[in-house]
């Protein structure tokens, strides 16, 4: 069965876990200091009780961040990265937001390729923000308000 939850701050050793075990992005530090940033959401895709993916937003005003958003390799290209975005962009547009904003390694062509596929479009580089020398590609979507 698959589901979707909000996660807290007694969760956070699943984040770290499913982190450590995909992009590598955050410290345990890091995870914890977004749990407690006003406006953002953390939501888990599970399987049974198996957290499989996870989504990091930040609302700011109309606007949202995607601060996060990973799914667990073995479960990839299997429509479970959809699920979690089709549930994020409605939750979204249930608040009202205009728009949904993140960023991405231009380097992540599989990445870049998904949120393509939800009308994200670039909007702007930042040259170099990566460790590894890489742009990020700052994309946008725009949302329908109920």
């Amino acid at each position: 069965m698959i589901s979707i939850k909000q996660i807290n701050e007694k969760d956070i050793e699943l984040c770290c876990e499913l982190d450590r075990n995909t992009i590598s992005l955050w410290s345990k530090k890091q995870w914890a200091n977004e749990f407690k940033k006003d406006g953002t959401k953390i939501f888990g895709l599970l399987i049974k009780n198996l957290v499989i993916g996870i989504c990091v937003f930040q609302v700011v005003l109309d606007e949202a961040q995607i601060n996060y958003f990973v799914v667990n390799q073995k479960f990839r290209e299997k429509g479970f990265g959809s699920y979690l975005m089709i549930y994020l962009i409605k939750k979204c547009e249930k608040l009202n937001l205009k728009k949904l904003l993140l960023e991405v390694s231009q380097s992540n062509v599989s990445a870049e390729r998904f949120y393509s596929r939800f009308d994200f479009y670039t909007v702007g580089i930042r040259k170099n923000y990566y460790k590894d020398g890489s742009h990020a590609l700052l994309k946008e979507k725009k949302l329908t308000t109920k």
